[in-house]
């Protein structure tokens, strides 16, 4: 089962040198059956990248709440067995959990198929988004505006032999 990890820029540099993503358990996304119903579609592709998009949010929420980390989301694509990672039955309708999956134990990095990271231009919105993400979560529709323009950039693709240089 592929499942995006998010993390930061700092958390991607313990990761690499610990060879592995933990210790457990990690929040990942992955596609759930919440996240099917929710985005309406079979497509695979679409769905996952709806999960590496929840991953990417997630990703930004670690990075407001570490004023020190680099202003740039991480995800991680990981590959774990079928059943490592588990949805919450409980929070299957909560919007805020969409795609949210629990995995027990820490991650080894070899079990990465890609990281996906934002460009350097994308640190000014990332930044702004970041600052903003409390305004928004109480209903500030200019705040959400703000985190909305850090979704309007794509992750970049990376594979897992680049993670040296872009923690360098």
């Amino acid at each position: 089962m592929r499942v995006y990890v998010p993390l930061t820029l700092p958390g991607l540099a313990a990761a690499h040198k610990a060879g592995e993503i933990g210790p457990g358990p990690l929040t990942a996304y992955a596609v759930t059956p919440g996240l099917r119903e929710w985005y309406v579609s079979d497509d695979i592709e679409e769905l996952e990248y709806a999960a590496l998009n929840r991953a990417a949010s997630a990703s930004l929420r670690l990075i407001a709440g570490n004023p020190d980390a680099a202003r740039r989301r991480v995800v991680v694509a990981v590959d774990v067995p079928d059943g490592a990672a588990v949805a919450d039955p409980d929070r299957s309708l909560d919007s805020s959990s969409l795609g949210e999956v629990r995995i027990a134990s820490s991650v080894a990095l070899t079990a990465a198929a890609a990281v996906h990271v934002d460009a350097d231009d994308a640190e000014k919105d990332v930044t702004a988004a970041a600052a903003a993400l409390g305004a928004a979560d109480l209903g500030d529709d200019d705040a959400q505006f703000t985190v909305d323009g850090a979704e309007d950039h794509e992750l970049l693709w990376f594979g897992i032999q680049e993670i040296p240089n872009l923690i360098g």
